[in-house]
């Protein structure tokens, strides 16, 4: 099927000056979450594949939002999580450098906003000192922390790009920071396979009988406990029948 277009980004390791055409792709799967269900991250991947196995699960409740004593015990049921990976990726037939725009990345954590970290990034690059020029434009690449700086001279680039690395001062500190080409080019064919997720389960039927963090802390009680043959959670996040989220999968 046609793909939507989408940024991607390739972080990749050169062997050598002849190896240029290895890439690593770092997926980001965004996974629908129905109401009435939750996504259960263990600590380990034997503990997930048990509570699979036993599919249904009885779990006890507190009682102090509910009248019936029949109503303190729900069933819900547990099924793997499975996700389309890629497993090919053909990227041409042409790869273009930008000569007017530079790729910043290891930039530091402060607790500011990004509009303000783009701030500091164009004002320092906009100075010929610096070795830049007038900025054209300044963006976060979409799911990542690299900003795209393209200038309104040519020329500007190729200097920073050979200096690699450049200290720039932001707030009361100097922080070096990554300067890398900018490639754009076309994804030609990119396949995909289904991976099951070794440590998450999905869990389904979860009636809307309690709060949502009663419910929440009452799951993660419940699969906690080996005797129950659950284990240490890592993670949990439960959406209430008549609600809708969304689950970020990054890599293991």
């Amino acid at each position: 099927s046609v793909l939507p277009e989408k940024k991607m980004i390739f972080k990749g390791l050169t062997v050598n000056k002849e190896d240029m055409n290895k890439l690593m792709l770092t997926p980001l799967i965004r996974y629908p979450l129905l109401g009435g269900s939750a996504l259960i991250t263990f600590e380990e991947a034997d503990v997930a594949q048990r509570i699979i196995e036993m599919r249904e699960h009885t779990v006890e409740l507190s009682c102090g939002e509910l009248e019936e004593l029949d109503q303190c015990r729900v069933r819900v049921r547990a099924v793997p999580v499975e996700i389309l990976l890629p497993s090919a990726l053909e990227v041409g037939p042409v790869l273009t450098q930008s000569s007017r725009s530079i790729l910043v990345s290891e930039l530091p954590s402060l607790g500011i906003s990004k509009e303000a970290l783009l701030d500091k990034l164009e004002l320092f690059f906009s100075k010929t000192k610096n070795g830049g020029s007038e900025v054209e434009s300044r963006e976060f690449l979409e799911d990542s922390d690299q900003v795209v700086l393209t200038f309104t001279q040519d020329g500007v680039a190729g200097p920073l790009i050979e200096r690699g690395h450049i200290q720039v001062p932001i707030g009361k500190g100097k922080y070096k920071v990554k300067i890398s080409p900018y490639t754009s080019g076309e994804i030609a064919n990119l396949q995909l396979q289904p991976s099951r997720c070794p440590r998450t389960v999905l869990l389904l039927d979860i009636p809307d009988v309690l709060s949502e963090e009663s419910m929440r802390d009452a799951l993660e009680i419940h699969f906690q406990r080996a005797s129950r043959g659950g284990g240490e959670v890592d993670a949990l996040a439960y959406v209430p029948a008549g609600r809708a989220g969304v689950a970020v999968f990054v890599e293991d």
